[in-house]
């Protein structure tokens, strides 16, 4: 089977990545793409990590996370991010699989997290979901509701809060995604710096396949590129 589609894909969205940090004023390398499997088969996924050298994979869907996990075996060179809205019943299936969870919008999803992360004695890495947008179709907290929820996580104690993620609504130019990111951005450095005190800079989860250069522009450490990956012409 060729692979030669994601060959062009993969080399196309990481020169794009280095023109955005350069755009940003960023150093080369900064920016983390992860790469959203969703639609990915198991074939192209194991591609993507030994011949391309992507090391992180995210996924939407606890049972396709179940399943790629399976199908590429567990690997202590991969690391897998949770990107999709997250139920708490199916939290304890994979606190043991992935590197951080982008997705925690409540307090009760955090203490499932934290409760499940106890039992398996280990400190997981979370980020909180905001619904800059403020869109009824989609999860996350509205901006002014994120320091509560993240003051709440930074009591728990199997729980290290690293950032933010943001998926943000669908735009037809790239000025309306850098404006809708740079003001996520500012409001969420707001809220580390200011009102929660910590020193450093958060994580930022910002951007896909249609964004992911405008999310760049606006400070974003990782992006989440999927589609673009398998696209086929």
């Amino acid at each position: 089977m060729s692979f030669e589609y994601i060959d062009k894909n993969t080399e196309k969205i990481r020169e794009n990545i280095r023109l955005s940090e350069r755009l940003a004023g960023r150093n080369e390398g900064e920016t983390q793409m992860i790469a959203a499997v969703k639609y990915a088969e198991a074939e192209e996924i194991a591609y993507l990590v030994d011949a391309l050298g992507v090391r992180d994979l995210g996924e939407n869907r606890v049972q396709q996370l179940l399943a790629h996990y399976e199908a590429l075996g567990e690997r202590e060179d991969v690391r897998w991010h949770f990107i999709g809205t997250l139920q708490t019943n199916k939290v304890k299936y994979i606190v043991d699989k992935v590197a951080m969870i982008h997705s925690v919008d409540s307090l009760k999803l955090a203490a499932e997290i934290d409760r499940q992360a106890k039992k398996k004695g280990i400190v997981m890495d979370v980020l909180v979901e905001i619904n800059g947008g403020a869109e009824a179709a989609k999860s996350g907290v509205l901006p002014e509701e994120a320091e509560a929820l993240c003051r709440g996580i930074m009591e728990m104690t199997s729980l290290r809060l690293c950032g933010f993620m943001t998926m943000g609504p669908k735009f037809e130019k790239k000025e309306e995604y850098l404006k809708y990111f740079e003001e996520t951005s500012r409001q969420v450095l707001d809220i580390w710096t200011k009102k929660l005190h910590n020193i450093g800079r958060p994580i930022l989860s910002m951007g896909m396949s249609e964004s992911y250069q405008a999310a760049i522009e606006a400070g974003a450490d990782f992006v989440r590129v999927g589609r673009g990956l398998f696209v086929k012409d």
